[in-house]
C-alpha cells in the first residue's frame, strides 16, 4: 500500500479511507496481511483520483467507475474532454483578465455583463438561470425531431440541457457540460453524465441514435463533435441553422433590421459542411407562430417578446453580441413597434401560420 501511495502521490490514510468506503478495495492480502492492488485495482484508483482532481465529490466518483456500462477506454474519453474544458477554462480566463487590465489601463469602466464574462463562465453558466422560464419543448417541432430518431429505443442527448425534446418513450442518456444547465433538470429526466460533444465517454456504436438540439454552434468543434455522435450511434440527429445570407440573414428581421452582428458570429462552419461530415440530409423545420418554445427565432410573429429581458437572457445570441448591440437592437425595435415601421416592414407575417427561417434538421 505504501509504494501504490507513493506512486499515486496520496497518502496511505487516504487508501485506507478508499478501501473503508468502497471507492478501491484491493482485491488481494499477501500472506502477512497486507492489502495488495491489482492492476485493475490501479486502474480504477487511477480514475477516482483523476475525477478527484477534476473537483469531484467522492459520492459523485463512486457513481462514475461504479457504471458497468462504462469501461477503462470510455472513462478515458471522458476524462480527457473534462482535462480539455478545464483547459479551455483557464485559457478563456487568462485571456479576459488580460483584456480587464488593457482596459482599466485605459480608464475604461467594464459593464455588469463584462465583469461576469471576464472569469471564462461558460455561455450557457451564464445564460442558465433563467432558461426554463421560456425555454420548453414545443410538441410541433419535437414531433419532427422524434419522427426523424425512427425506431430508435436507445437515444444519446448530446448538450442537452435542462431536458426539452427527449423523448419520453426512450431510453435516453443526457450529454450536458454546464452544470448550472444540468442542476436544472427535472426530478426523473434522464440520467446526465458532464461531458463534451467532441469526446463523448461511449463505446462505438452504443446507442440506436445521437441528437442534438440547437447545440451544436456552441461547441468549439462543431465538426468533430458530429463525428464523435456518428461514432457512439447508428443514427444522428440534429436540429440546428443554415446561417448563411440567404438561409437566415436575409429572412429573419430581427437579424437584417436590428442585429446584423449576429451573422458574424457563425462564420467558423457552414451547413453544408456539418451536412457533409456525417452524409446527412437536410430537412427544413417551420416555426410555429405560437412556439412554445423560446429559442432566438421563435417569437417571429410575435416581436414584442424582444423586448422583455427574461425573454433575452434565455437565448444565448443575446449574450454574445454584448451589451451595445442588444440595447441598441431593443431601442430601434420599440421604437419602430411604437411607429408602426415594424408592422409596415413585415405586414406580410400577419397571415402566416408558420415561417421559414432557416431552422434545419440533419439527419444522418
Amino acid at each position: 500500500m505504501g509504494r501504490v501511495a507513493e506512486l499515486a502521490g496520496v497518502t496511505v490514510r487516504t487508501l485506507h479511507h478508499y478501501d473503508e468506503i468502497g471507492l478501491v478495495q484491493p482485491s488481494a492480502r499477501t500472506v502477512a496481511g497486507y492489502r495488495a492492488y491489482s492492476a485493475g485495482d490501479v486502474e480504477r484508483l487511477r480514475e477516482v483520483l483523476a475525477y478527484r482532481r477534476l473537483g469531484f465529490g467522492l459520492r459523485e466518483v463512486a457513481d462514475l467507475v461504479g457504471d458497468p456500462a462504462t469501461d477503462a477506454v470510455a472513462h478515458l474519453r471522458r476524462l480527457r474532454g473534462l482535462l480539455l474544458e478545464q483547459r479551455d477554462r483557464a485559457d478563456a480566463m487568462a485571456a479576459a483578465i488580460d483584456r480587464e487590465l488593457q482596459a482599466r489601463a485605459m480608464g475604461m469602466k467594464m459593464t455588469p455583463e463584462q465583469q461576469l464574462g471576464m472569469f471564462g463562465a461558460r455561455l450557457y453558466d451564464a445564460i442558465g438561470g433563467a432558461y426554463t422560464a421560456t425555454r420548453r419543448t414545443d410538441p410541433r417541432i419535437a414531433a419532427q425531431v422524434w419522427d426523424a430518431l425512427g425506431d430508435a429505443q436507445t437515444v444519446l442527448n448530446v448538450g442537452a440541457g435542462t431536458g426539452s425534446y427527449e423523448p419520453p418513450d426512450r431510453d435516453v442518456t443526457a450529454v450536458e457540460p454546464s452544470a448550472v444547465m444540468r442542476a436544472q433538470r427535472p426530478a426523473g429526466a434522464a440520467p446526465c453524465v458532464a461531458a463534451a460533444a467532441e469526446s463523448l465517454p461511449f463505446a462505438d456504436q452504443s446507442f440506436d441514435a445521437a441528437m442534438a438540439f440547437s447545440s451544436v454552434h456552441h461547441w468549439q468543434d462543431p465538426i468533430a463533435g458530429l463525428r464523435e455522435m456518428r461514432r457512439v450511434a447508428r443514427r444522428v440527429v440534429v436540429f440546428t441553422f443554415d446561417a448563411s445570407e440567404f438561409g437566415w440573414r436575409r429572412r429573419f428581421w430581427l437579424i437584417r433590421d436590428y442585429l446584423p452582428e449576429v451573422a458574424g458570429l457563425f462564420a467558423g462552419w457552414s451547413l453544408a459542411e456539418l451536412a457533409d461530415a456525417i452524409e446527412a440530409r437536410i430537412e427544413p423545420v417551420l416555426i410555429p407562430w405560437d412556439c412554445a418554445d423560446g429559442f432566438f427565432e421563435a417569437y417571429w410573429r410575435r416581436p414584442e417578446a424582444y423586448l422583455d429581458d427574461h425573454v433575452r437572457r434565455a437565448v444565448s445570441v443575446w449574450t454574445r453580441v454584448g451589451p451595445q448591440a442588444e440595447q441598441r437592437a431593443v431601442r430601434s425595435l420599440r421604437d419602430d413597434l411604437d411607429s408602426g415601421r415594424w408592422a409596415e416592414r413585415n405586414r406580410e407575417l400577419a397571415d402566416l401560420d408558420a415561417a421559414e427561417l432557416g431552422l434545419r434538421l440533419l439527419v444522418a
